[in-house]
């Protein structure tokens, strides 16, 4: 997650190819305070209606909600319906419709019935006619697609089981991308996985990757195993499972898999949550993101998504906010003196599986290049640790002259930044006994910085974390600052 920040604000230079099934959704809410003397049914008093557009075309607007431009090949119907969901698409800027109209078939269309009150779903009536499109409209979407490959930096195939991916279609779009090297994402519904062959990125359910690989899919482990055998059947790079409400897992062909533990929220529609999972993941990977990147700001994609009624989108703003949430504890509750509070706080963060990092300094004037270490560090991680050098320390290690602030307002201003968890305090010269303890998955320094230079870089990348090297921002230090202030 190093690189989040610098990805999250190329988003706009990101342009995303969509092809899939396309539908409309329509939510119809209201309350129910009664059954029907008819028949043993509620009867839902209506309040209101939302309709947009959803399937492939949810993916289609999350990316234009972050921010990058999506261009969406798929199908509809020559109908009511589809006359409504080609205005909608065509009035939005960022997305740019390449529409094959199927004069045999209606437009996929589903209406589903929520009691507010209760936040639940009473019946989902659907009009739809799924099966594989004939030769011509597959020839259309075919060509529409590969058209469009040249001018994006990722391909999603959004797969309903509607009809419009058939498996030449989705053969050819994938081995022109991988010929192009532009990554792949799909989201799958067929029952063969063979047709998927060659992708970049397959994101199976925890039930999807338990039947398509016949292995139960129980404990993490066993998402491990199955997703490998994926991996090695099918030639694809890695597979991302979600696992409801326990996050995801995306385990890669090579190299060790990554689990993200969902967020805590509470859920009030997961309509679409998947889809928005895929588009955030296909606008880092655009934007040159690594996988441990992806992945995280997918999860918490989600878990925005979730949080909303309906087949809902995210902002890019929403996202950062999640990855780099405003504290829930006020600053004094973030600065800790005690290792015994240290360690209660490490375990409670354990228990619930959260990657910990770790960075630490001086911080005696707090500058931009600070701001951005901390944001950088606490987008690597779920939880970030900053060591800061006691007064004493300080002295030690820059002179009788500082620090020119006191480790009580050092340690408040630090933790009033929304990227930091925790500010601990520590004696020592160096942080290694507090890396001892903190045993974090990622260790964050400036670029000042070489690898091996790094104190504990030895103890965490022994535990399989990893070292992170920050940019600096040119003409930013606290030594520098001090010296143009002294007359």
């Amino acid at each position: 997650m190093l690189d989040f920040e610098k990805r999250l604000q190329n988003i706009g230079q990101q342009t995303i190819l969509c092809v899939g099934d396309l539908m409309l959704d329509d939510f119809v809410y209201g309350e129910v305070g009664r059954i029907s003397p008819e028949a043993p049914a509620p009867v839902l008093a209506v309040k209101r209606n939302e309709i947009a557009i959803g399937g492939a075309g949810n993916v289609a607007r999350n990316v234009a909600s972050l921010g990058a431009r999506c261009i969406f090949v798929g199908l509809v119907g020559d109908d009511e319906a589809g006359r409504e969901v080609i205005a909608r698409l065509q009035a939005d800027p960022l997305i740019e419709p390449s529409l094959v109209v199927d004069r045999t078939r209606p437009t996929t269309r589903k209406v589903r019935f929520v009691s507010e009150h209760f936040s639940t779903h009473l019946l989902r009536a659907d009009w739809e006619q799924a099966g594989p499109v004939d030769a011509e409209r597959e020839g259309e979407l075919l060509a529409r697609a590969l058209a469009a490959l040249p001018r994006v930096g990722a391909v999603v195939l959004s797969d309903y089981a509607k009809g419009a991916l058939t498996p030449r279609l989705l053969g050819e779009i994938i081995a022109a991308a991988n010929k192009a090297g532009t990554p792949v994402i799909v989201d799958p519904k067929a029952a063969d996985y063979s047709v998927y062959r060659g992708a970049t990125v397959l994101k199976p359910n925890r039930k999807e990757l338990a039947e398509t690989t016949r292995m139960a899919v129980v404990s993490d482990d066993d998402v491990v195993a199955a997703a490998g055998k994926l991996n090695v059947d099918l030639g694809t790079q890695a597979v991302l499972c979600s696992l409801s409400d326990d996050g995801l897992m995306l385990v890669p062909a090579r190299g060790a898999p990554i689990r993200v533990p969902a967020y805590p929220v509470k859920v009030k529609d997961a309509s679409g949550a998947g889809d928005t999972v895929v588009a955030a993941l296909a606008v880092m990977l655009a934007a040159r993101a690594d996988f441990e990147v992806a992945v995280r700001v997918a999860n918490a994609a989600g878990a925005i998504v979730v949080g909303k009624r309906g087949t809902a989108t995210v902002s890019a703003e929403e996202l950062r906010h999640q990855v780099l949430p405003a504290s829930t504890l006020a600053s004094e509750d973030k600065v800790i003196y005690d290792r015994t509070l240290l360690a209660e706080r490490l375990a409670e963060w354990r228990r619930a599986r959260l990657r910990i990092g770790f960075t630490n300094g001086c911080f005696d004037l707090l500058h931009r290049g600070h701001v951005k270490l901390m944001a950088q560090a606490r987008a690597a991680c779920d939880r970030l640790v900053v060591g800061l050098n006691s007064d004493g320390s300080v002295k030690r290690l820059k002179g009788p002259e500082r620090p020119i602030q006191d480790v009580a307002s050092r340690a408040e201003v630090l933790a009033a930044l929304e990227a930091v968890d925790l500010v601990v305090v520590f004696e020592e010269d160096t942080p290694l006994e507090l890396i001892r303890q903190v045993r974090p998955a990622v260790l964050v320094k400036g670029g000042d910085y070489t690898r091996d230079k790094v104190v504990g870089r030895e103890i965490v990348e022994a535990d399989g974390g990893e070292v992170i090297l920050v940019d600096l921002v040119p003409g930013h230090s606290t030594t520098s600052m001090v010296a143009r202030s002294r007359p």
